[in-house]
């Protein structure tokens, strides 16, 4: 009986494995219920956005790969806002507002900019340090993707045209 009792155990053993592999792989994470001020004191919450596909982009206005993705993220945004893309700007702790707010003004960017003065935001997202760093979530509210580093236009409308036609 040891041998079938080892049979058993190993049968059990990559069953519990399988599924917990199989759970990590098709598990949807949900991205956290974050509130995010705007530089015009407006309140956006992230759950008040689901049927959307919204990107959240953690950026400074001292980072060159943050400004040099901007003009591709204002069009990309353009072309899709109206069939549900949602662009949230979250300028990181140490930017400085008045920064942020003459960066916005004057390269004039048509989606929410929000300042994270206390780092709220970059905490709920796993303590984004990086910048840029995105995070695109899906209409049911799922994380999609995390990139770290200029995005992937070219990856990013694809799945726009997927999602939102």
């Amino acid at each position: 009986m040891p041998g079938l009792r080892k049979y058993i155990i190993g049968v059990l053993l990559a069953f519990f494995v399988g599924g917990a592999v199989i759970y990590a792989l098709t598990s949807k994470v949900q991205a956290p219920a974050a509130i995010f001020t705007t530089l015009t004191g407006e309140k956006i919450s992230l759950s008040e956005q689901k049927g959307k596909v919204v990107l959240v982009n953690f950026w400074a206005t001292t980072c060159p790969a943050c400004t040099h993705e901007m003009p591709a993220l204002i069009q990309t945004y353009n072309a899709y806002k109206s069939k549900g893309f949602v662009v949230v700007a979250v300028a990181m702790p140490y930017d400085p507002p008045n920064y942020v707010l003459s960066y916005a003004q004057s390269h004039k960017l048509p989606f929410p900019v929000t300042l994270d003065v206390m780092g709220d935001a970059m905490r709920a997202f796993g303590d984004v340090r990086g910048t840029p760093t995105s995070f695109l979530i899906a209409r049911d509210g799922s994380i999609v993707d995390q990139r770290t580093g200029e995005l992937d236009f070219a990856w990013l409308e694809n799945y726009l045209k997927k999602e939102l036609g």
